[in-house]
């Protein structure tokens, strides 16, 4: 397995705010990168208004669907080469949820939740921030994975 990029703690710490705060967990990922997305804070909050809770059905745990986001907006399809775009994105997305299931198991917020996952079962921010929250817990590997991600990109 390969080493992971450490995320910063301000971002981390930014992400678990928001979800302290109230917002649901793709808010709380989303809205910690809009420095990067270019997404004002209350467009992030707005669009991922709707993806908690699995979108209300369970399904897709909403802090994956707020990384996947975040990196379809840092990256994104344009007009001018939909398909390499797409190709890119989906591509992002597939890699993200490889690496959140290798740490938990599974992706649907309803196999998720029960599992009740503590620190121990997390990344290294979730570990020295010392959560016990099982969202928060989600919120900041979701954060870790995206920035271990984008360092890779950039690297």
């Amino acid at each position: 397995m390969t080493e992971r990029r450490i995320c910063t703690m301000d971002r981390c710490e930014l992400a678990n705010n928001y979800h302290n705060r109230g917002c649901n967990c793709c808010q709380a990922v989303l809205a910690a990168f809009s420095d990067v997305t270019g997404l004002s804070e209350a467009e992030s909050l707005a669009i991922g208004g709707g993806f908690g809770s699995g979108a209300g059905t369970g399904e897709l745990c909403g802090a994956i669907t707020g990384a996947v986001m975040t990196l379809s907006q840092i990256f994104p399809a344009t007009i001018e080469d939909p398909v390499s775009g797409k190709k890119r994105a989906v591509g992002l997305s597939k890699e993200f949820q490889k690496r959140f299931s290798e740490r938990f198991g599974c992706l649907r917020c309803a196999e998720l939740l029960p599992k009740k996952y503590q620190p121990d079962d997390a990344t290294p921010a979730a570990k020295r921030m010392q959560l016990s929250n099982h969202c928060a817990i989600m919120i900041v590997t979701a954060v870790e994975i995206v920035e271990e991600m984008l360092g890779e990109r950039t690297a």
